[in-house]
């Protein structure tokens, strides 16, 4: 598929106030290890495969699945579709992962698609793939440095040329990308401070 646009952002959208709900309600439930598809979320994982994930992924998450929080950031996600010029069908959202990036965290390259759609019976997701992501800042830049967002352009293949943009205009507090979720990106290390962040990924049947 042939993107113009590889992602759509809308800067400082988000009410603080909203934003330091989020942070709160992300911070009085207890947070678990975030983990990759390669893993299975209802396994305590050994220490071995802690070190091989952490090679790829650092981070700690919370689960969310608010109505508040889909009714503040849907409307973005439709407009950003359609302003884009992607016009993905989809039709469900996945549970929001408010992320926690602490000094030395980072997520590496990776992109959020799978090749098979959700094996789920009985459930919203069966027979679709994720087909638009959505990262949200929750933190004043003020109180932390790096754990910048990148996108690289070549979507993983070795034999392009390196094509990588730092996502700036997301920085403010409030602000969101959203972008298709076969795009590769990557959270920077954090160097000080923490990073808080919301993900949603929203799901649609395959493309034709």
């Amino acid at each position: 598929m042939q993107l113009f646009n590889y992602y759509h952002y809308f800067t400082s959208v988000i009410p603080e106030r909203i934003c330091d709900d989020i942070v709160r309600y992300g911070h009085q439930i207890r947070d678990t290890l975030a983990v990759t598809g390669n893993y299975d979320n209802s396994k305590k994982l050994n220490q071995k495969e802690i070190k091989d994930l952490k090679k790829t992924r650092n981070s700690n998450i919370v689960w969310m699945n608010d109505n508040w929080i889909y009714r503040e950031i849907q409307p973005y996600i439709n407009t950003a579709n359609i302003n884009s010029g992607w016009n993905f069908d989809w039709d469900f959202s996945e549970e929001c992962q408010f992320t926690k990036y602490k000094k030395g965290q980072y997520y590496d390259w990776h992109c959020d698609s799978w090749n098979k759609p959700y094996d789920a019976p009985n459930t919203p997701s069966h027979g679709k793939i994720r087909k638009l992501s959505v990262t949200i800042s929750l933190s004043d830049p003020k109180d932390y440095k790096g754990g910048e967002l990148e996108f690289d352009f070549r979507n993983n293949s070795p034999h392009k040329k390196p094509n990588i943009r730092k996502c700036k205009e997301i920085l403010p507090k409030g602000s969101l990308v959203v972008f298709p979720s076969f795009v590769w990106h990557r959270v920077c290390p954090v160097k000080s401070g923490e990073r808080n962040s919301l993900v949603i990924w929203n799901l649609g049947y395959p493309f034709k």
